[in-house]
C-alpha cells in the first residue's frame, strides 16, 4: 500500500482516525482535560458501572427484596433502575455503580445536573439505544439531550 492515500475500507473501518485526520481527545471541544479528574470517561467504566447498577436493581431490589419473579423481574428492576437513577444522580451526580468505577454525571460546565436533565437523560437512558448511539466525545445521545457528560472523579 502507498503512503500517499488510506485505502477506502481502512478509513471506513477504522474511522477518520486512521486516515490521519487528528480529532483530539475525547471531551477537548468540551473545555475537559485530557486525563485525570474531571475527564470523559472510557467505555469500560462506564460498561461496569451500568452493570453493577443493572445487577443491583433487578437482582437485589426487585428479586430479593421486592420479590419479583419471572417477567416482572425486568420491568420492576427497570422501574427501580430509573428511580436510582433519578434520585442518586439528581442529588450526588451519580450512582451506585458510577461511584464504584470512580465516575460522575456532570453538565457541560462540570457541575451537577438539574432535574430536568437528569429526567430526560434517565427516560432516554432505560430505551438503551439513545445510550448505543454516541459522539466521538463518548456522549450517548441520552447525554447529548441532556447536556451531559460522564467523567471521572
Amino acid at each position: 500500500m502507498s503512503k500517499q492515500q488510506p485505502r477506502w475500507t481502512q478509513t471506513w473501518m477504522g474511522g477518520v482516525r486512521s486516515a490521519g485526520i487528528d480529532l483530539g481527545y475525547p471531551g477537548e471541544r468540551l473545555g475537559f482535560p485530557p486525563e485525570g479528574s474531571g475527564s470523559v470517561t472510557g467505555w469500560g467504566r462506564r460498561l461496569g458501572a451500568i452493570l453493577v447498577d443493572w445487577l443491583l436493581c433487578t437482582w437485589a431490589i426487585a428479586g430479593g427484596v421486592l420479590g419479583a419473579q419471572g417477567q416482572a423481574t425486568g420491568w420492576v428492576g427497570l422501574a427501580v433502575f430509573a428511580v436510582e437513577n433519578l434520585l442518586l444522580v439528581g442529588t450526588v451526580g451519580m450512582t451506585l455503580g458510577m461511584r464504584l468505577f470512580g465516575l460522575r454525571v456532570a453538565m457541560l460546565d462540570g457541575g451537577r445536573p438539574p432535574l430536568v436533565p437528569v429526567l430526560v437523560r434517565t427516560f432516554l437512558l432505560c430505551l438503551a439505544v439513545p445510550a448505543l448511539i454516541w459522539d466521538r466525545d463518548r456522549r450517548g445521545l441520552h447525554d447529548r439531550a441532556s447536556n451531559t457528560v460522564v467523567v471521572r472523579l
